[in-house]
């Protein structure tokens, strides 16, 4: 509550210096450390994974909303397969 009083006498760029200043801390600690690792994994041997091994090198589908799903579709069947191959 006291910090919503606070934040309230400000100005936007004050705010915004107090939450980098906020989020910087945040970050150096040993949690937030291990969080922001977390962070650098690559993204690109998933979409290899996909093209090459699962064949999706184009949509079947037609339409932002309908390609949306079919790749959601496909990134859950890869990350079932590693949950299953974890056990």
């Amino acid at each position: 509550m006291l910090r919503a009083l606070i934040e309230a006498e400000q100005s936007p760029s004050e705010m915004a210096q107090l939450a980098q200043r906020r989020m910087r801390q945040k970050l150096r600690s040993p949690a937030g450390r291990k969080v922001y690792g977390r962070r650098k994994a690559v993204v690109e041997p998933v979409l290899g994974v996909l093209k090459q091994q699962r064949g999706m090198r184009q949509f079947q589908t037609r339409g932002l909303a309908k390609v949306a799903i079919e790749f959601t579709l496909a990134a859950l069947a890869y990350n079932l397969t590693r949950v299953h191959h974890r056990r």
